[in-house]
């Protein structure tokens, strides 16, 4: 057994670990030395507090922690790239069960030792966690039930909205935004009988009102996410991962863990910024974006004419041998076929002939923040072409090719030109700016989102149908 200031001075090490592997993060360069920083950081956070002072029950604890190691492991091994996204919102849905088992056990010890205080009986037979409990003078005995409500809600919201996300993003659910018969109002009347039975619980109630609370927080996680469109998942994604931070925060709070609500508070916080930030770059207000969602409906759409003129890879091939300035727009099309090899092949092989080309990343392109980014990493695409919407919108003008391979919302002139489209005011890739267009696509169909895109039908727009990874392939050779 470790002693108490071991595992503060761990507590320490760790949450200087976690800051350096969020601040690493943000610069692809080091981002691999900066997820090294956060496992160890966890191994350490893991070890001390498993061997921390009145820590007990080994004999399932270790073979609990072996058996989760070893799912990790092989879920890790087995997951591709292109279904990282559902895999987060599945993690964070673990994040958000555990806080409200975590915050029931809590209660429950808080019980047994009320009850042997009303016994006179003596408190010396708790260990662990109701061992904390029985040292809490009153006043800290009713912050613990706060926490505990806290953590039951948040937690519960999180883990039925992250399920509802991990099933849209794994198409499993209709990415439509769908709501029950009162929309907004169940879940305004539902958060009101949540405070309700807090107060009640506050005031002496028994266990029934959290096992209710925590009813109603899994209706509001579900009916939440479910009403918010396909095209709004990252930042719902971005929005889980914060909500579960905030649960762990609460729960590091209800165990006196300290290393728990510091990490908490980091993920809560991280998460809340980027979803601001993705927020700024869709143009969307972040509370609009929780209550509505992309999808919806605001008016009639604008009439779309012409059609859309279909380019093999001869075509392509020709106007990319002519041109001398070329851009790619990859989304989540491009993870689909897995396209991201043969996009570098590319890449490489212009380059190589004295052209000029770069990458144009929207903020949300694919279904997770960075997700393009990562994929282009993968794929060994030098940082310094990589660029974000912000620095190479203004360049489409003067630019002879741009690539679009599996995008639509982020390329999307309806949102400047079509005040009635879901999307309208959405920044977006001005592609359509370019001398020529070639679009990558398995076929004509709206993508995500459901909306569907002017951009297939202007005149300096060619399809280039088929699988992604397959056009580019038969398309290399033809590259000179």
């Amino acid at each position: 057994m470790l002693e108490q200031g071991f595992v503060s001075a761990a507590a320490i090490a760790a949450s200087v670990l976690f800051i350096l592997s969020l601040g690493g993060l943000s610069n692809q360069e080091k981002a691999k030395r900066a997820v090294w920083y956060g496992i160890v950081g966890m191994a350490v956070a893991v070890f001390f507090t498993s061997f921390g002072p009145g820590i007990g029950g080994y004999w399932w604890l270790i073979p609990m922690m072996l058996i989760g190691a070893g799912i990790g492991v092989y879920v890790a091994g087995k997951v591709e790239m292109t279904e990282m996204p559902q895999l987060v919102a599945a993690l964070h849905s673990f994040v958000g069960l555990a806080a409200v088992f975590v915050a029931w056990s809590a209660d429950l010890e808080r019980r047994r030792v009320m009850a042997a205080r009303a016994a006179e009986a003596s408190l010396d037979q708790f260990s662990a966690f109701a061992a904390l409990v029985a040292t809490k003078a009153p006043d800290e005995l009713t912050f613990l039930q706060i926490e505990v409500v806290l953590g039951i809600f948040i937690g519960a919201v999180t883990f039925t909205g992250s399920v509802v996300a991990f099933g849209k993003l794994a198409g499993k659910v209709d990415g439509k935004p769908r709501q029950l018969p009162g929309g907004h109002m169940l879940n305004a009347g539902a958060a009101a009988l949540s405070l309700l039975l807090a107060i009640l619980y506050l005031n002496g109630a028994g266990f029934w009102t959290l096992l209710i609370i925590a009813a109603l927080a899994f209706f509001i996680g579900y009916h939440l996410i479910m009403g918010i469109g396909g095209a709004d998942m990252p930042v719902v994604v971005s929005m889980l991962n914060s909500y579960s931070g905030w649960a762990a925060a609460a729960i590091g709070f209800t165990l006196s863990n300290d290393l728990l609500i510091v990490t908490g508070a980091l993920v809560g916080s991280s998460g809340a910024i980027l979803s601001y930030i993705m927020c700024k770059a869709m143009n969307r207000n972040f509370v609009s974006v929780i209550l509505g969602g992309f999808g919806g409906t605001q008016g009639p759409a604008a009439e779309i004419e012409g059609e859309q003129v279909s380019i093999d890879a001869n075509g392509v091939a020709t106007a990319l041998n002519d041109a001398d300035s070329i851009i790619i727009v990859p989304g989540y099309g491009m993870a689909v076929a897995q396209a991201q090899t043969a996009v570098s092949d590319l890449v490489r092989k212009l380059r190589a002939a004295g052209k000029t080309v770069r990458f144009g990343i929207h903020p949300v392109a694919g279904r997770l923040p960075g997700h393009m980014n990562v994929l282009l990493a993968e794929a060994k695409v030098p940082y310094d072409i990589v660029l974000e919407m912000d620095e190479i919108n203004d360049d489409f003008a003067t630019t002879d090719v741009v690539i679009v391979i599996g995008s639509n919302d982020i390329v999307n002139p309806a949102a400047e030109e079509d005040p009635n489209s879901p999307i309208a005011g959405m920044p977006v890739l001005k592609v359509w700016d370019a001398k020529q267009v070639f679009v990558s696509k398995r076929g004509q169909g709206t993508g995500y989102s459901g909306i569907e895109n002017p951009l297939f039908f202007k005149d300096n727009t060619r399809m280039f149908y088929g699988d992604a990874r397959d056009s580019l392939n038969a398309l290399l050779p033809l590259v000179d």
